[in-house]
């Protein structure tokens, strides 16, 4: 009592010591938590305070024990009846509710136990035996969440002791402690409606004597909210608000308005007592008390209640004080100690809100050491959980059992392995057990378990509707009768015993009914097949196990997995006819056949148990093609075969069918009987009856019969039918046209019409059906006597073989002898030789790859990767790169390149797939990826797998062709064998041996001891002479003293140093050359002091080295040479020689061996090996000549040429040869070898010739047409012949050189008189070959002006004479040389302009920004006699006054340079550079920024000729002036006045030139006034930059950039980005890296950041810094992943860099990063790019499976055709349409098609070929018509 009642004095001291106490039993959850500031005080408080006797420690424990007691949690022995409590709806059954009480507690509603109405109305439908339609199910009355109170109606204790807790709703229950007079408004009851009345309901509120009424409109808002919009029905559980009572309680009024509800608070004026006092109410409240275990509250001025700890508000838990005012709500009021809790938790404040937390994530999960929080002597324990969160567990859920249990154990802090078992939604609680049975049990509630799954139990009794069996803690299954057993048991008591434990399979599991059937059948329960638990899983051809629910006259009905059901026809219950099934059949019955004799097509046999004869056909053995001849092989007489199916019935015999896919098709009832029964879109398996020209004939199990046309067979052309299908196969047919008068339909075999599904999950399902039956034909091998086809048997893929080889055979493969197996053949072919040089006699170890189960052979391999295979976890659905190594026809091995394992895929993804081009077809050696689909090889010794898309195929690799050094290596097989023994050699030893080979590089010696050792090629001789191969001069057998330079690791054919502990194992490398057996200071060949590449680095360019060829790689197109044993080293083609003979037949002038000397070009570090020349330095300076290849003929403009290591140059159409013909380009094609002159090696683009005077001056041939590369190297009145550039208003524009163009003006273009409108475009094409007369030159100017008529130049006229044109007047020759003058002095604006035009910046600027820009800046009208200058970016387009002209000018230029990204002609080759025009820069100029031809910057201003005169003649004309003031006074005062006017127009002229906005700016003050006037036009801030530029004023171009980005409108995005890249550009060229990296940095942040990037990157290319670019688009590849422009641009930089096998990894990185919807778009990208830029064959081979894949997008189609015109050969061409002729699409596509295909045959075909086409246009047509018709 001393807590209780504290005395004076000592409240403070009880207080802290009843803290301490409970510290240290709580540690770990106080509540109520004390700094450890207050702590330490209290205890020097403590300390300095007298001693207490001992009396007072044992009323301090004892108190605390009553404290302790006072608050322990509810249990149920703490429960009685009558007891009133809040619960919380748990779960809803249609006959019961569970209800979650506080503590953890549980207990259940029946559903007579919710109102007197609601039991009325359940007692009136029972009578009646039909639903009430007023009656509503409990689901729709309660749902889980809700808050009830209740009443403990009764405590039933069950068989095994355990309490039950039953309780009840019924307000006459729960309310019967209030009295109507009781009854005060503002009170807050629950009641259940009773009835439904006119104006409201009646509710039933549980008092005797008062009637409670619900108006309608009060119960309106609750409707609407509640209970969406619907009446409420009898029983209707409400959370009412008196709101008025009458007639002393007789009548009351409620309201269930929600807002009004949930504030409602119990209070003092409503007279509530501790016996009235009901659950759910909310009051207000003060702290009294705080313990350690909970609270004490006082409420309603005199009551006192308890709160514990799982009840007070998790957010206060710490911080409750004594007299704390708080709102609580009553729990449970006990109703004999009248004891009431509470709960401060914020969830029940207010009343009729429904809990929202109503289950726990981890529910069934078991976890380890969880520690204690505290103990519940009566109760139970609490634990904390990991994340914080508090959990309990029941008394009963401590241990196994009661006898077992020890409190001690469960002491705060210790830890408990437990399992989450349930959740207490009153205490947001989750529930735990301890117990070992629980922990350990496979299911906890219903819903874990499944249909078709394996469960163990244990029998609980036997009823005669079945056997329960206990499958978990409260989870039951019943076994009906007819499952007890494969048959129908009579006494199951017999069998089964209470107490054993079961195996059974799920029939049938309700979670939400607790019903779960099971079967006990064995055939069921060990079934491998896959289980039917819908009628989804029922896929045609699958196999599977059921039982026959019913048999009647129509057949019988099988059931199988949750309710799924069957039949099975009565024609296909047996393969005769059978007149009643009932006397025939019973449950579980199977019928066999026998096979009786095998015949040359078939097996007879005898359909059992009748012996009917039969025959079954080879073909109709299996699905597979291949598997039918292996069955037919290796069955016997005497053999049975199950599931065999009757196809027809005639010539006295049955004949049979045991395809697999057939047989389901038939049990699933998806073979129609009759034409009726078929529809149009059906699909139906059947197999190939028929083949012939125009289609096949598919038979179906019924007996039907249908024609798929040879138009409908396939998505691919279909040349030859019997080159698709084979008589007998397999196939799904889709029925496309039914004609049930003539008996007849049509069907499609098409992929695309036949496919369902998934194809990766049919691909898989075709390979197991394959590899099971495979596994079947090795069971039935293994039955048999010979010792041969057992050991055959037995052999599975995978296995590894010690063998002896037999003989090397003459096509390289290897045979094997048979060892102890007569007669076993055993053979690895030439790829699976892996190289290795073998010899009869030798042990080699080698892996299984396949059974040749007809022929009797097995196919092994000898690769290093197969035998030494690694174990590794595979996952599966894991995507891996393999090789392919064996292929059979209907499936592939290949190898994990990571674990060298055998994985199988099939080659085909459907029963039609059937057919592939060559193109298509996979070969031994080529990569694919594979999806793993098991992780383990099976009985099959084989991993299954489904193979990637084919994009992700890779070309086979032809061997030792790969780039790194170490794989380059070529093993002598007389080194390997010499490996295994040991040495104690070391470096610097001396040696004798005997030469044992020569090979051409290196000498084979054998030392004492039997250790093999090697002589490199240069360590014979000190001093070799080039052309000799220095091994021949040792021979087999001689003896020879060599020393030891270094050893060499088989493994990693690596120079180990000498304290390597695998040095003994290495091969000796040797030195036989002369200084260095003398001295002692030798060559060591050590790459642990000394690597590889810093070797290779000291190596200088220009420097001369001895080496040896080694061999020549054809498809790399190098040498390949040893300059020591461990430098290698590469001679690009190009750079062996400067003959054509040399170059075209390397093989002729190179010997392998052979000593060349070499010159070093320089070093490839990442490959680790030199790049040398037989030429000497390849620098391509200036005046070297050089060798070079072909890779694109720009028509009318030159040729782009490649030189080794990435150099790029250009050929003028003026430098093709020394004589200009009419098609100078037409010899020259890609890949052409072309001998080259530098002209120029300035640019980033070298300037090349190929003039013989150039390349071969020795030869002296004569130049016909000389070279002209400037005005200096013309005469006037010399001949000349030059291309027609252009025709112009002003006259006709004539190419003589490479910058140089001349004039002819029209009247000396033709001696014909005629109009400028005359068609000169027609007769003067661009590029026509003429020849002119310079009339004169202005040098000053850079002006030529020519004459083309015969008169001058004694050739023909350009205009026919039979076109009869007028010859020109007199006069018009008078005015001649007046116009000349007028036109020189254009000309010289033109010219001017010109040379302005040509120094430009923003070299990556893409054209399609222009477009833009054309339409903000306003076009102005023009003078005639403006713009007349030709346009140096091209020189077929070409300004022109006209002002129609003039406006679609721009759009030409567009045309000309915007790259529109997916054009087939994107990316190519010629981007790499700028224009022959743009880039003739005078070498003493500063290099200038360049631009593409894509963007014209000046397109507005340049191009416009200044009012001005130029200032030359202004400044002469000012100094005439100055002699003419002095002698002013002289002149008459007319002359006076014509000199005013004079001066005056003058001046106006002047005025009127500044203030012509089409004026050509000329000072930084011009450009000033333009960019006043359009502040946002890029186009003149790039002018700016450029003039600046002109000067070499860098900083001043940067300053102008800063200004136009500050200047520019920020909505303006495209012109701020044309400064930024102009900006990128100026940087890149004259800046450093660390100021282009800034500018990059701010550009990316102020723009769209792609953009930016991708800019960056072409700069990088254009200014050929590789390097950089790739670093750049790796970035960006990070960054930008989702992008497929990005992909494609990197894709398309590393083909042009040559670095082909790169980009095809790079298309399969992007097939991996990008969604599937874009795969289809980047593969025939990439395709486009091989097409232009790579392999030719790879981009047909891609297209080709893209399209075979989805052979309905005819954009790929289109664009294949495309790429064909372009590249490919007339019969590719015309193949390619015959197909796409042929596919079934849309007659709005075909048309499309039809019309390209005409349009090809007018241009290239004769007149037959187009009739042709314009035949099958109509046939097509027809037969379109036809079927609509139809």
């Amino acid at each position: 009592m001393e807590e209780s009642f504290p005395r004076g004095g000592t409240r403070k001291t009880h207080k802290s010591e009843k803290e301490k106490a409970f510290q240290q039993s709580f540690e770990q959850d106080n509540l109520f938590d004390i700094s450890t500031e207050e702590e330490s005080t209290k205890r020097k408080k403590i300390q300095k305070e007298p001693a207490k006797t001992k009396k007072l420690k044992v009323e301090k424990r004892e108190s605390n024990k009553f404290v302790r007691e006072k608050f322990e949690i509810l249990s149920v022995e703490s429960l009685c009846e009558g007891m009133r409590i809040l619960g919380c709806v748990k779960e809803v059954n249609e006959l019961e509710l569970v209800i979650s009480l506080p503590n953890g507690l549980q207990g259940c509603v029946q559903v007579t136990e919710i109102c007197d109405a609601y039991t009325e109305k359940l007692n009136e439908q029972v009578a009646q035996e039909e639903p009430l339609q007023d009656l509503v199910s409990l689901p729709e009355l309660f749902s889980p969440g809700m808050l009830v109170r209740c009443v403990v109606s009764s405590l039933d204790i069950t068989k095994r002791g355990k309490k039950n807790v039953k309780l009840s709703l019924n307000p006459r229950n729960v309310n019967k402690v209030l009295s109507a007079e009781a009854l005060k408004p503002g009170m807050l009851l629950t009641g259940t409606v009773s009835s439904l009345e006119d104006h409201g309901y009646l509710v039933d509120i549980g008092v005797s004597g008062a009637r409670a009424f619900l108006p309608l409109q009060k119960a309106q808002e609750y409707i609407q909210q509640k209970n969406k919009g619907a009446k409420l029905k009898v029983g209707h559980y409400l959370n009412c608000l008196i709101e008025e009572v009458k007639g002393n309680g007789g009548i009351v009024s409620l309201s269930v308005g929600y807002s009004e509800v949930s504030a409602a608070i119990a209070t003092e004026e409503q007279n509530w007592t501790l016996n009235s006092l009901l659950p759910g109410l909310v009051v207000k409240a003060q702290v009294q008390k705080v313990t350690p275990f909970g609270l004490t509250l006082k409420f309603l001025s005199f009551f006192t209640g308890l709160v514990d700890f799982m009840h007070l508000d998790p957010k206060k838990g710490r911080t409750y004080f004594s007299n704390q005012p708080v709102r609580a709500c009553v729990l449970c009021v006990h109703p004999r100690t009248r004891a009431v809790r509470l709960s401060l938790r914020a969830v029940f404040l207010q009343p009729g809100r429904p809990l929202t937390r109503l289950s726990c994530q981890q529910l069934g999960a078991v976890l380890d050491d969880v520690p204690v929080q505290g103990f519940f002597g009566n109760a139970g324990a609490t634990f904390r959980l990991t994340d914080g969160a508090l959990a309990y567990a029941r008394l009963s859920h401590l241990s196994n059992s009661k006898k077992v249990f020890k409190p001690e154990t469960f002491k705060p802090g210790n830890t408990h392995k437990c399992r989450i078992i349930d959740y207490s939604q009153m205490d947001e609680l989750a529930l735990l057990s301890l117990r070992t049975s629980v922990i350990e049990a496979q299911f906890l509630s219903y819903h874990d378990i499944k249909p078709g799954a394996l469960v163990k139990g244990k029998v609980m009794t036997i009823k005669p509707y079945g056997m329960l069996v206990k499958v978990g803690r409260q989870i039951r299954a019943l076994v009906p009768p007819m499952h007890l057993a494969d048959i129908l048991m009579k006494n199951p008591e017999k069998k089964y015993h209470v107490g054993d434990e079961v195996k059974c399979r799920v029939l049938l599991c309700d979670p939400e009914a607790r019903k779960l059937m099971m079967t006990l059948k064995k055939t069921l329960v060990e079934s491998k097949l896959p289980a039917i638990t819908c009628y989804a899983d029922a896929k045609p051809g699958l196999q599977t196990h059921g039982f026959i629910l019913r048999v009647k006259d129509y057949g019988c009905i099988v059931k199988f997995y949750n309710d799924v059901q069957g039949l099975v026809p009565r024609h296909e219950l047996s393969a005769e006819y059978i007149p009643d099934p009932e006397s025939v059949f019973y449950t579980g019955q199977l019928v066999d056949v026998k096979v009786l004799e095998k015949t040359k097509d078939g097996l007879q046999v005898a359909v059992l148990p009748h012996n009917i004869p039969g025959f079954l056909p080879t073909s109709h053995l299996s699905d597979h093609v291949t598997n039918g001849p292996l069955l037919h092989c290796w069955l016997q007489a005497g053999d049975t075969l199950h599931r065999v199916l009757c196809l027809s019935e005639g010539e006295g015999r049955v004949l049979l069918c045991r395809k697999p896919a057939l047989v389901s098709a038939v049990e699933g009832g998806q073979d129609p009987k009759s034409f009726s029964e078929i529809h149009p879109g059906m699909l139906l398996i059947g197999f190939v009856k028929n083949i012939k020209d125009y289609g096949v004939f598919v038979q179906f199990p019924s007996g039907l019969s249908g024609l798929a046309p040879k138009a409908i067979m396939s998505d691919k052309f279909v040349t030859s039918t019997s080159d698709h299908f084979v008589e007998g196969q397999t196939v799904v047919a889709k029925v496309t046209n039914v004609d049930e008068e003539k008996q007849r339909m049509l069907l499609s075999l098409r992929l695309s019409d036949c496919t369902r599904g998934d194809l990766a999950a049919t691909s898989l399902l075709l390979l197991s059906q394959c590899l099971e039956e495979r596994q079947g034909v090795r069971s039935l091998m293994s039955n048999r006597d010979s010792v041969l086809i057992q050991t055959l048997a037995e052999m599975t893929p995978g296995m590894v073989l010690d063998l002896e080889v037999q003989e090397v055979l003459g096509d390289g493969s290897v045979l094997f002898s048979e060892g102890p197996v007569p007669g076993l053949v055993l053979r690895a072919s030439k790829y699976h030789r892996a190289g290795q040089e073998v010899e009869s006699g030798q042990k080699k170890k080698v892996v299984v790859l396949n059974v040749d189960m007809l022929k009797l052979e097995v196919h092994v391999s000898l690769c290093h990767d197969l035998v030494n295979r690694k174990a590794k976890k595979l996952k599966k659905g894991s995507e891996h790169q393999a090789i392919v190594q064996y292929l059979e026809e209907p499936f592939a091995l290949a190898s994990l390149v990571e674990t060298g394992q055998l994985a199988a895929f099939s080659l085909t993804s459907h029963l039609n797939d059937t057919f592939r081009f060559d193109s298509e077809k996979l070969q031994v050696g080529q990569g694919v990826s594979l999806t793993l689909q098991t992780t383990e090889p099976g009985v099959t010794g084989l991993l299954l797998a489904v193979e990637g898309p084919a994009a992700k195929r890779t070309m086979r690799q032809t061997r030792k062709d790969s780039e790194t050094v170490d794989e380059d290596e070529e093993v002598d097989p007389a080194l390997v064998l010499g490996a295994v023994r040991k040495h104690t050699l070391s470096i610097g030893d001396m040696v004798t041996g005997t030469v044992k080979s020569i090979k051409p590089t290196h000498v084979v010696v054998t030392l004492e001891d039997g250790i093999i050792g090697c002589i490199h090629a240069s360590h014979i001789l000190d001093d070799v002479p080039v052309g000799t191969s220095p091994t021949a001069k040792l021979k087999v057998g001689k003896k020879v003293t060599a020393r030891v330079i270094g050893g060499r690791d088989m493994k990693t054919f690596k120079f180990l140093p000498i304290s390597h502990p695998r040095f003994i194992r290495t091969i000796p490398e040797l030195s036989v050359r002369p200084s260095e057996l003398e001295k002692d200071g030798h060559t060591s060949l050590n790459t642990h002091s000394v690597s590889r590449l810093e070797k290779i680095k000291r190596y200088q360019a220009g420097q001369t080295v001895t080496c040896f060829l080694k061999k020549y790689n054809v498809v790399k197109k190098w040498l390949e040479v040893d300059i020591a044993p461990d430098i290698r080293g590469r001679i690009p083609l190009l750079l062996t020689s400067l003959s054509f003979k040399v170059l075209k037949h390397p093989d002729k002038k190179f010997r392998i061996g052979q000593a060349l000397k070499a010159t070093v070009v320089g070093s490839d570090s990442s490959k680790a090996f030199l790049c040398l020349s037989l030429i000497g330095p390849h620098k391509l300076e200036k005046g070297e000549v050089a060798m070079g290849r072909v890779v694109k003929v720009l028509p009318k403009e030159g040729l782009t040429v490649s030189f080794p290591f990435g150099k790029i140059g250009r050929v003028s159409i003026f430098h093709v040869s020394d004589s200009y013909s009419e098609t100078p380009l037409e010899n020259f094609t890609p890949q052409k070898i072309v001998r080259c002159y530098v002209l120029s090696a300035t640019g980033p683009v070298l300037t090349l010739s190929l003039r013989s005077s150039r390349t071969n001056p020795e030869t002296k041939s004569k130049i016909t047409d000389p070279e002209i590369n400037s005005i200096q190297d013309i005469e006037e009145g010399q001949l000349l012949r030059g291309y027609v550039k252009s025709v112009q208003p002003s006259g006709v524009l004539l190419g003589l050189g490479p910058s140089v163009t001349g004039l002819a003006q029209y009247p000396h273009v033709s001696q014909y008189s005629l109009s400028k409108d005359a068609p000169y475009d027609r007769y003067l094409p661009e590029g026509k070959l003429l020849t002119a007369k310079v009339l004169s030159l202005n040098r000053r100017e850079n002006l030529v002006e020519l004459s083309i008529p015969a008169d001058d130049t004694g050739k023909p006229d350009v205009f026919s004479a039979s076109l009869g044109l007028p010859l020109p007047k007199q006069e018009g020759r008078e005015t001649e040389a007046e116009e000349r003058d007028h036109k020189g002095e254009e000309e010289k604006e033109e010219r001017k302009n010109q040379k302005q035009k040509e120094k430009r910046i923003g070299k990556g600027q893409e054209g399609a920004q222009l477009p833009s820009k054309e339409k903000k800046e306003p076009r102005k009208p023009q003078a005639k006699k403006l713009g007349k200058r030709p346009r140096p970016e091209s020189g077929s387009e070409q300004e022109s006054g006209n002002k129609r002209q003039r406006r679609t000018a721009p759009s030409e230029e567009d045309d000309s340079g915007v790259e529109v990204y997916y054009r087939e002609g994107e990316e190519e080759v010629e981007e790499t550079g700028v224009r022959p025009q743009e880039k003739q820069t005078r070498p003493a100029e500063a290099p200038r920024l360049q631009l593409s031809s894509g963007f014209a910057w000046d397109v507005e201003l340049d191009s416009l000729t200044p009012a001005l005169p130029p200032r030359e003649e202004s400044s002469d004309s000012e100094e005439d002036e100055k002699p003419e003031q002095a002698t002013q006074q002289k002149k008459s005062r007319k002359e006076r006045e014509l000199e005013k006017q004079k001066a005056e127009k003058e001046l106006s002229r002047i005025e009127e030139a500044l203030m012509d906005p089409r004026r050509q700016p000329e000072s930084a003050d011009d450009f000033d006034r333009l960019v006043l006037s359009s502040p946002s036009s890029s186009i003149l801030w790039l002018q700016y930059m450029a003039f600046h530029l002109q000067a070499t004023e860098i900083e001043k171009a940067r300053a102008v950039a800063e200004r136009a980005l500050k200047t520019i409108s920020f909505r303006e995005e495209q012109e701020k980005l044309n400064v930024w890249v102009a900006l990128l550009n100026l940087e890149n060229m004259y800046g450093s890296q660390g100021s282009l990296t800034k500018v990059f940095e701010r550009a990316v942040q102020y723009n769209e950041p792609l953009k930016v990037f991708l800019h960056l990157a072409d700069i990088y290319t254009k200014s050929e810094k590789f390097q950089e670019a790739g670093e750049l688009y790796n970035r960006m590849l990070k960054r930008f992943r989702q992008e497929k422009a990005v992909w494609i641009k990197y894709g398309a930089f590393l083909l042009r860099r040559g670095q082909a096998g790169a980009s095809h990894r790079v298309m399969q990185r992007a097939l991996e990063c990008l969604p599937k919807k874009e795969h289809v778009d980047v593969i025939a990208k990439f395709a486009q790019l091989e097409f232009q830029l790579g392999d030719v064959e790879r981009a047909k081979a891609i297209f080709e499976n893209t399209l075979s894949t989805y052979p309905k997008r005819t954009d790929v189609w289109s664009v294949y055709i495309d790429m064909l015109i372009k590249r490919g050969s007339q019969k590719e061409v015309r193949d390619i349409f015959e197909r796409v002729i042929h596919l079934s699409l849309a007659p709005k596509r075909m048309k499309f098609f039809f019309k390209r295909y005409l349009d090809y045959e007018k241009q290239h075909g004769t007149e037959k070929d187009v009739q042709a086409v314009k035949a099958k246009a109509l046939e097509y047509v027809e037969a379109k018509s036809s079927m609509w018709e139809d």
